[in-house]
């Protein structure tokens, strides 16, 4: 198999197995905390699930971005990994990846800290999961051609639609208290 083929099939896989932790631990939080489901709060099956997530999008996206590293084509350098916008290969696209992986990487620090936290200032960084979603979101729409694929878009579009009715049931309903 040809090295670059490797890589990108790597970066591929890799992104979308990242991408779908990522969905489940936002929605899986989400919902623990929406009054409307009020009775998932106190659901140890999902609690764990939001906090497996974690561990499981760090290596994923990890390896995507290492994959990355290598890939000729994007030719992303270990700055564009943190600093946005600034690689000359698909800049939008690429650079939301990374201002989500930032805002990513922030909230799973600041969740580990949460104790040493402010719990208003540690909820304010917490949120910023929507902000991540939308940019992680809008990098998988914009950078590849995994959206046309059937099973990926609906999975994408679907997560999507759960994080928005979810969103909107917190604001209309009000959010349970921690």
């Amino acid at each position: 198999m040809d090295p670059q083929l490797f890589v990108w099939i790597l970066a591929r896989a890799t992104g979308v197995a990242a991408y779908i932790a990522l969905c489940l631990s936002i929605l899986s939080g989400v919902a623990l905390r929406t009054s409307v489901l009020d009775f998932l709060a106190t659901n140890r099956a999902l609690r764990s699930l939001h906090d497996f997530m974690t561990w499981v999008w760090i290596p994923l996206g990890a390896a995507h971005v290492a994959s990355l590293l290598f890939d000729e084509t994007a030719r992303i350098a270990p700055r564009d990994v943190v600093v946005p916008f600034q690689v000359s290969y698909a800049p939008v696209a690429i650079g939301l990846g990374t201002l989500s992986l930032d805002i990513v990487v922030l909230i799973t620090v600041t969740s580990w800290l949460r104790r040493r936290m402010d719990d208003r200032l540690w909820r304010w960084v917490h949120r910023s999961s929507y902000v991540a979603f939308v940019t992680l979101f809008l990098h998988a729409l914009l950078s590849g051609t995994d959206f046309s694929s059937p099973l990926i878009s609906s999975i994408s579009w679907s997560a999507a639609l759960g994080i928005g009715l979810l969103a909107a049931s917190r604001i209309l309903f009000g959010r349970l208290p921690e």
